[in-house]
């Protein structure tokens, strides 16, 4: 069991001294310089308006459970799922691995004297690499033999000389060029077309507040110490910014303040000696922080087994026995470091890094949010955040993002989505939905499902769209009902099937229930659109009393319900079911289907032929408007819809008025090549006629009425031997096709 060594003051003075860092003493300046003082401000404000949320939305996350090794990655992939979280972790963590380089670029400034020493006296430009390898190389070495220790130890003499290095600031005096006689509104902004630029440039002295969230794997309790160290550092550093900028805008010239990045030396008290010294401390203690952090992320990263290779996990998750540090993600870390500090300039890489600390970022506000909005019960935070906060910060994020460089955002984006794709190639036994998501989509779902019913929105007959319900005990055997309500669910309507369970509801039935659910859901192919469920009865006259009281997946009743049948069987039994049930339903008033199945192919280029009768116009449109939500789904792409009307010879003239009235009108969006008005001659009876004409259609549709059902029963849906799978429908109420 690893020792928990450390309290709330390192997790406080890591993120202080970083956001107190290099940007402060080597940039801060050109900012108020290039945009005034009172341009730099809404800097800071936007820079927080991340910030901030971030650091409650952690504070939050880390009071809710414990908050193990890898800090920030540990949040992110055990809320997302590992991953997702993986993904973001390597980022996270070249993020870290890099900025160890720029603050040890940054600190080779506090020499500046010594280069413009050998460049004066001789003519000798001196590489920066001179120091910053050496320093980086002495660095690694001492916390590889030291452990994070060494880094909290140091922490306190850093901030000490951090601390003095910013009071003799504050107390020095203008330059020769100041301008402390200016008021506030003397210090009015300029140059706001660079605003942007500027904030690229300063917003990762911002970062620094999550630092000491890296070192959650050894505070004594990161529920408290996680919390109060980050956001106290926070606001202290965001109230220091502000008086900075101030005492830089009115003690030195926009020129200077722009062209010279060690002005607050010359300001300061003693400034060629305490600034100096303050940049380093500042530099080192940043560097020594995210040394500190980074490696945890990655040995983090590969106890989820976020790498590819097995044996590099099992590496780099080891810990040194004598004091568990990651002695082998370190030893990497400072490698990465290392060829950084080589290159010796960072900036090209600092733009997208930054951008991986923003996408970090906007992801823990959005955790936060995502965890408020659900209200799971088991996410008890003792600190609480307010999930608009969260949402600013998400949003605030991702903005500034594309404000900053829409092109690297986008790079940033694309290459986060390939290495989540290669992740999730290696690691398929961790997909799946988490949780959090989960409870946001129930609670998001039950939030418009309640607004809808308070606003009591009346679905009119202009707005009709099907929702349908089907129950089968057959659903094993055939899948023809299941098919026909995923080509109804498909784009327009909305579809419910329940898999009957017979008997009555206890233990064992429930068992088999879910059993049988899981197999139906394992069967279904991905582009399924149905909602699938399974209900115990005894009869499939008690399943449909239950289910048709019941609203439908989308929220709104259901108005159709689907009965099926084996049509090539001619099975008795389930049709004198249908006929016995047909009363109970349409009592709820729903549109009727009964779908005669058959086992010959379905060829859906042949499409889809509807027999009407022109004087029953109630089922006609029905039918027209479901064959043309059918025909929406990709299977019957290449199919069409076939209009058959069978009148009486001297019935021929006014059916085609009024098929050209439809037409005419629009309210049959087909042609007249889609139509087709038949002669019914004596001695040829009606059904004779659709099995010549249907013979090869895909589908075949036909209006029935109710009257019709109770007097002829199941000879209603005998005589159709010749064709394939039939649909019989019965409208309740007239559809109205605009």
């Amino acid at each position: 069991m690893q020792e928990k060594k450390f309290g709330t003051a390192p997790v406080f003075f890591t993120a202080i001294s970083t956001i107190l860092g290099a940007i402060l003493f080597l940039r801060f300046g050109f900012a108020v310089g290039t945009l005034g003082f009172w341009g730099v401000i809404p800097i800071i404000i936007l820079g927080h308006l991340v910030t901030i949320p971030t650091a409650l939305a952690i504070s939050e996350i880390a009071t809710n459970k414990r908050v193990e090794g890898g800090g920030e990655y540990f949040i992110i992939s055990r809320s997302f799922g590992i991953n997702i979280g993986a993904t973001i972790g390597i980022a996270l963590y070249l993020s870290q691995a890099i900025s160890v380089a720029f603050y040890v670029i940054a600190f080779t400034e506090s020499f500046e004297f010594l280069f413009q020493y050998f460049l004066n006296s001789h003519n000798f430009y001196l590489p920066r690499q001179v120091i910053s390898i050496p320093v980086m190389i002495i660095l690694g070495g001492l916390i590889l033999k030291q452990g994070a220790n060494l880094g909290v130890k140091a922490l306190y003499i850093i901030v000490a000389v951090l601390a003095v290095s910013l009071v003799s600031f504050f107390i020095g005096s203008p330059t020769n060029g100041g301008i402390a006689e200016l008021s506030f509104a003397g210090l009015e902004p300029q140059n706001m077309d660079q605003f942007f630029v500027v904030f690229a440039i300063i917003f990762p002295a911002f970062t620094g507040m999550t630092a000491g969230v890296g070192l959650s794997g050894d505070l004594k309790e990161p529920g408290k110490s996680i919390p109060l160290g980050t956001t106290t550092a926070t606001i202290a550093g965001m109230i220091l910014y502000f008086f900075i900028a101030y005492k830089l805008a009115v003690s030195a010239t926009p020129e200077d303040l722009v062209n010279n990045q060690f002005i607050m030396g010359d300001i300061a008290f003693w400034g060629v000696v305490f600034i100096p010294i303050g940049l380093a401390a500042s530099t080192i203690s940043s560097a020594l922080g995210s040394l500190m952090v980074a490696p945890r992320t990655l040995q983090a990263l590969a106890v989820d087994k976020a790498f590819p290779i097995t044996k590099i996990n099992s590496w780099l998750g080891l810990n040194r026995p004598k004091d568990n540090e990651p002695e082998n993600a370190l030893v990497i870390t400072c490698l990465i470091a290392l060829v950084f500090v080589a290159i010796g300039d960072v900036n090209a890489v600092a733009m997208i890094i930054s951008m991986f600390f923003m996408i970090t970022y906007g992801s823990l506000c959005l955790i936060s949010f995502l965890h408020q909005f659900g209200s799971s019960p088991s996410y008890r935070p003792t600190f609480k955040s307010k999930w608009f906060i969260s949402l600013l910060g998400f949003i605030t994020s991702f903005w500034v993002m594309f404000k900053i460089n829409t092109a690297y955002t986008i790079l940033a984006f694309v290459l986060m989505t390939l290495l989540y794709i290669y992740i999730d190639s290696y690691n398929k036994n961790r997909k799946g939905i988490s949780s959090i998501f989960v409870n946001f989509l129930f609670q998001f779902n039950r939030t418009i499902q309640i607004y809808i019913q308070k606003k009591r929105v009346i679905h009119t007959d202009e707005e009709w769209r099907p929702s349908a319900i089907c129950i089968s005990k057959n659903s094993f055997k055939r899948d023809n009902a299941f098919r026909l309500l995923n080509w109804i669910s498909y784009k327009y309507g909305f579809g419910t099937y329940l898999h009957r369970i017979e008997g009555y509801f206890s233990k064992n039935t429930n068992e088999q229930a879910e059993q049988e659910l899981t197999k139906l859901l394992k069967n279904v192919d991905t582009d399924n659109y149905v909602y699938i469920d399974t209900i115990i009865s005894p009869s499939t006259t008690t399943a449909i009393a239950q289910s048709i009281q019941i609203p439908g997946i989308a929220g709104m009743e259901n108005n159709m319900f689907i009965f099926e049948y084996d049509k090539d069987e001619s099975s008795l039994e389930e049709i004198d079911e249908i006929i016995q049930d047909f009363n109970l339903v349409s009592s709820g008033k729903f549109d009727v289907c009964i779908l005669a199945s058959s086992r010959k192919p379905l060829i859906f280029k042949n499409g889809i032929h509807i027999w009407i009768k022109t004087a029953d116009e109630d089922n006609a449109n029905l039918m027209i408007l479901l064959s043309f939500i059918i025909l929406g789904h990709p299977e019957w792409k290449r199919g069409d819809i076939k209009i058959f009307d069978v009148c009486k010879e001297s019935e021929v003239q006014e059916v085609q008025r009024q098929m050209d009235e439809l037409l005419l009108s629009g309210r049959l969006p087909i042609t007249n090549h889609n139509i087709e008005i038949i002669t019914h001659k004596e001695d040829t009876s009606v059904k004779t006629i659709i099995n010549e004409y249907s013979v090869n259609a895909g589908l075949t549709i036909i209006g029935f009425r109710e009257k019709s059902l109770k007097h002829l029963g199941k000879k209603m849906f005998e005589g159709y031997e010749e064709l394939g799978s039939m649909l019989f429908i019965n409208s309740h109420s007239k559809k109205v096709i605009e």
